[in-house]
């Protein structure tokens, strides 16, 4: 008896995902749960384990092919089987086009948008009816545009983040080819599409891998949606370094690293429910206060950058954020997050100081209205009471949604972090 592999549902607004990679090939013998396929979705990528023991006898959706949760992706058969005759797969694919770094993810560090086709967007006939994903229908409120006036390229004509943010970057000469509605509250965002790029003798041109795709469209996404300010704080850590010293060996008997980021998440969280207003986001003309601080994590990895998620951060001491932080950390790396793992984001840290820069200037993690960025943590010779003496030191940049954020209400946020870290409770560790 044969049992289908299905594209899985990971998470709640998932509607698509991506074959990156087939660990397992047709022929190959497969126990139950071994991974089987590599996926890539707006939120996660994963290893997905085989549903039952037996031999991969066909593979319906080639790598790099994206097809709806629900699709039939291959087929396991009975132990002993032989695999199914060769024959091109019958892809249910959605066009994928390269776009350039996010829904931004997350943050952090911003890429070039690959040209698109020069062909204008198809208006639909009927001008209304089209099917779309909630995440669209956001992007199109904040953008004042009409989904029924745009193409759709998904199953069904339904209308993906690929073809309303390709709308918009399309900008007015597209856009005007669509009466707008009378009741939308604002036009749609001015862009100009990207100019194509020459090829000179020794290029290499490869294909923008899914998670980069994904990072380009979040950054775009972001730099649409917000108005971005920042602002740089320095931050004197010489106390924070003198504890992290004295504990760090009780939290590794504990099963802990105690570092300077550990320190960082707490005064943060800390710090968040001092000032709420960092912790929200805009929804239209309402402001979302969260509940609770979940806090993202920027992680890098090798071909892109992922943020995952501790949930309820603001419950958590010292030891169980430095816990929580290595964990995420280490399973983001493994691609052995939940999708869970990845949603949900209240606010963001990023820290590019672990390789070298002074500070960073980060684009923010939607629906979030602020990110901060950890520049490096190093001694430095600094004034104190008129003479010369070697501190600790680094900075820390914030990057906000001026929409919601003023100017002086992240100043406010930023002193009372840096005052926090620089006469960090020793009781707290």
């Amino acid at each position: 008896m044969s049992t289908p592999v299905t594209m899985p549902q990971m998470g709640e607004s998932i509607t698509e995902g991506t074959i990156v990679r087939w660990i397992k090939k047709a022929g190959d013998s497969v126990d139950r749960d071994e991974p089987l396929f590599e996926i890539s979705t707006d939120k996660v990528d994963a290893e997905i384990p085989s549903p039952s023991a037996g031999v991969l006898v066909e593979i319906a959706v080639k790598e790099g092919e994206t097809v709806p949760v629900g699709s039939v992706v291959a087929t396991i058969g009975a132990p002993g089987s032989k695999p199914a005759a060769a024959a091109a797969p019958a892809s249910t694919a959605m066009p994928e086009a390269a776009v350039g770094q996010p829904e931004t993810p997350q943050p952090a560090t911003p890429a070039a948008i690959a040209a698109p086709s020069a062909s204008p967007v198809a208006v639909p006939a009927n001008g209304r009816g089209q099917r779309s994903s909630p995440l669209v229908r956001k992007i199109a409120k904040e953008h004042g545009v009409d989904i029924g006036h745009i193409s759709g390229s998904g199953a069904g004509g339904r209308v993906t983040k690929h073809d309303i943010l390709e709308f918009l970057e399309k900008g007015p000469a597209v856009a005007s080819q669509a009466a707008p509605s009378p009741a939308m509250a604002r036009p749609a965002a001015p862009a100009h599409a990207p100019m194509p790029v020459a090829r000179m003798t020794g290029d290499r041109v490869e294909a923008m891998s899914v998670m980069r795709k994904k990072i380009a469209e979040h950054m775009v996404l972001s730099k649409h949606t917000s108005p971005h300010v920042y602002t740089v704080f320095e931050v004197n850590y010489t106390r924070v370094d003198q504890i992290r010293k004295a504990k760090k060996d009780d939290y590794e008997r504990q099963g802990a690293k105690l570092t300077f980021t550990s320190f960082i998440a707490k005064a943060v969280v800390d710090c968040l429910r001092r000032h709420p207003v960092l912790n929200a986001s805009i929804d239209g003309d309402k402001i979302i206060y969260r509940g609770n601080v979940n806090l993202g994590i920027a992680v890098a990895l090798d071909n892109g950058l992922i943020v995952p998620v501790i949930k309820g951060a603001d419950e958590k001491n010292l030891l169980g954020l430095s816990r929580a932080i290595a964990d995420v950390a280490d399973r983001a790396r493994a691609k052995k997050l939940n999708p869970d793992e990845v949603q949900g984001g209240t606010f963001t840290i990023t820290n590019p100081g672990n390789f070298g820069a002074q500070y960073g200037l980060p684009v923010i993690n939607q629906p979030q209205v602020a990110i901060l960025c950890v520049g490096t943590i190093e001694k430095r010779p600094v004034v104190i009471d008129d003479a010369i003496g070697i501190r600790t030191m680094g900075y820390l940049s914030l990057g906000f949604d001026h929409r919601l954020v003023d100017g002086a209400v992240a100043d406010q946020f930023m002193a009372d972090l840096k005052a926090s870290l620089e006469n960090f409770d020793a009781k707290q560790v």
